[in-house]
């Protein structure tokens, strides 16, 4: 039998508490994604550097996935970049209002955030653009970094705000502070992070409660992609090629 020195049962209590805690606010923040559904808008999500930014992949272009996903991909401060040069950019004030900048954002646009530290410089930033726009703000994060940090932690952004300050709706993944859950006796460094795991979970849950929402709560046709792997997927999903194309710059 596999020892897994507890990862999986610890990985999914936290996904338990996720639903167990936050389960209000994923209503909350589902109902604005519904909103900008309703109002024929698109749903923008950032991550606000490294690993976080992979769960704007898992949300956009997917199967079973809202159509209407707008990934504000910046290749410098993701994993496809080179991972020094990444985390001196994701450290780098003024880089995240760059990139909101040129994804031009305006008043009453939705904005989901990923960034289980919460307190960067391009995470800071882009959510200082986009509250400066009046664009709404979901924060996914965890307070566990964002209070255990000390103020003048170097990672911080200057201005020693919390993402979770500057957020319409938040949701905290409960994301331990060096992140890797799992000790393996004899060896002093822990491994096997759980965040993406968790805040991959929240992206489907939110999914989940949208769809929801829009279905039983106001007779909307949610926007949802068929698999384009399955017999007919292109041909199902191509209205939502066609419409989203000219709007979603990663299409």
């Amino acid at each position: 039998m596999l020892n897994d020195f507890g990862y999986v049962d610890r990985a999914f209590a936290n996904i338990r508490r996720v639903v167990d805690e936050q389960g209000e606010n994923i209503k909350k923040a589902a109902a604005m994604m519904a909103d900008a559904i309703g109002n024929d808008k698109l749903i923008n999500v950032y991550g606000g550097g490294g690993h976080t930014t992979l769960v704007m992949g898992e949300m956009f272009f997917r199967a079973g996935g809202l159509s209407n996903i707008n990934p504000i991909m910046e290749t410098g401060i993701s994993v496809f970049n080179q991972a020094l040069k990444y985390l001196e950019l994701e450290r780098c004030e003024n880089f995240g209002r760059s990139v909101m900048k040129y994804y031009d954002l305006q008043q009453d646009d939705l904005l989901i955030i990923f960034h289980n530290i919460g307190i960067n410089a391009a995470t800071i930033d882009a959510a200082l653009e986009a509250r400066e726009r009046g664009v709404k703000i979901i924060a996914v994060s965890s307070s566990y970094w964002q209070d255990g940090m000390p103020e003048d932690h170097f990672i911080r952004h200057s201005s020693k705000i919390n993402l979770f300050e500057l957020a319409d709706v938040c949701i905290d993944d409960y994301n331990p502070v060096g992140d890797s859950i799992v000790g393996i006796p004899g060896f002093d460094i822990p491994i096997a992070p759980v965040s993406n795991v968790v805040d991959f979970t929240i992206a489907h849950l939110l999914e989940i409660e949208c769809v929801r929402i829009c279905v039983e709560e106001r007779g909307i046709i949610p926007p949802v992609w068929n698999s384009a792997n399955t017999p007919g997927g292109d041909q199902k999903n191509a209205a939502y090629v066609k419409k989203y194309k000219p709007l979603v710059k990663s299409l």
